[in-house]
């Protein structure tokens, strides 16, 4: 069983412990929060405490409260709190921030000189399988149409981080991603390619922040069988792909 400890516990962090919570591969021991809560707080009314980030002493409280591995949804400059800890003990650490900084990123590639990370601004799994995918077709027919459509809630204000990684990844323009906010949606990203005579559409809906959850597990249960390194999610999908492929 991996013992993990959460850093971050506004929306998505919220999700993500009531999935870690109840995986029988992990245990969740504690979730620090940026400041301390008005009052003696735990998760879900259970036991594990919720502790504030810039009113401990984290090295005397991994002494005392000892993990595996960190999972950080909290914000970008957190890693500067925490990173020597996890370069210290050789913690392996699951980062899902979206926005880090030039600065911020080559620290935390950093690390992975001494343990395990991964970074990925979108930790669902079905968003990196998309990519993946998308990767794969792209490579196939260079001379196919794309486009980037994401749709999200009303009032999320700036291209999605996600669309913008996509579009990077199969090195297209920005301008070639249309935003689209309505209603509620959680968050809907699709991937069109236009041949001669067909297209050919690749999609993921987020239905629930638990998905974040889902595949913090899938990347903390896969960057434990790999050595010390700095990975993204796609590196863990290619491993596995490449495994199938010796199977089969």
């Amino acid at each position: 069983m991996i013992k993990i400890g959460l850093m971050g516990y506004g929306k998505a962090g919220q999700a993500v412990a009531q999935v870690l919570r109840t995986d029988p591969r992990f245990e969740l021991c504690w979730v620090a929060h940026r400041t301390a809560p008005a009052q003696e707080a735990t998760v879900a009314d259970s036991v594990i405490p919720i502790v504030g980030l810039n009113n401990i002493r984290l090295g005397e409280w991994l002494d005392t409260h000892p993990v595996d591995a960190l999972v950080d949804f909290s914000r970008p400059d957190a890693v500067f709190l925490y990173g020597e800890e996890v370069r210290k003990r050789q913690l392996m650490l699951v980062s899902a921030i979206s926005a880090y900084s030039a600065r911020e990123l080559e620290y935390v590639r950093s690390l992975g000189d001494d343990t395990r990370v991964l970074s990925s601004p979108n930790i669902t799994l079905g968003i990196n399988f998309l990519i993946l995918a998308s990767k794969l077709l792209r490579s196939i027919a260079p001379f196919a149409d794309v486009e980037i459509l994401e749709q999200h809630f009303r009032e999320k204000p700036e291209v999605s981080g996600t669309a913008k990684k996509i579009a990077e990844s199969l090195s297209i323009a920005g301008e070639r991603i249309t935003s689209l906010r309505l209603g509620g949606i959680v968050g809907h990203h699709e991937v069109i390619f236009g041949f001669p005579h067909q297209t050919v559409r690749l999609s993921h809906d987020s239905i629930d922040r638990r998905a974040f959850g889902t595949g913090a597990a899938f990347a903390l249960s896969q960057l434990a069988l790999c050595g010390t390194g700095f990975y993204t999610f796609d590196d863990l999908l290619m491993r596995m792909v490449r495994s199938q492929l010796a199977v089969a």
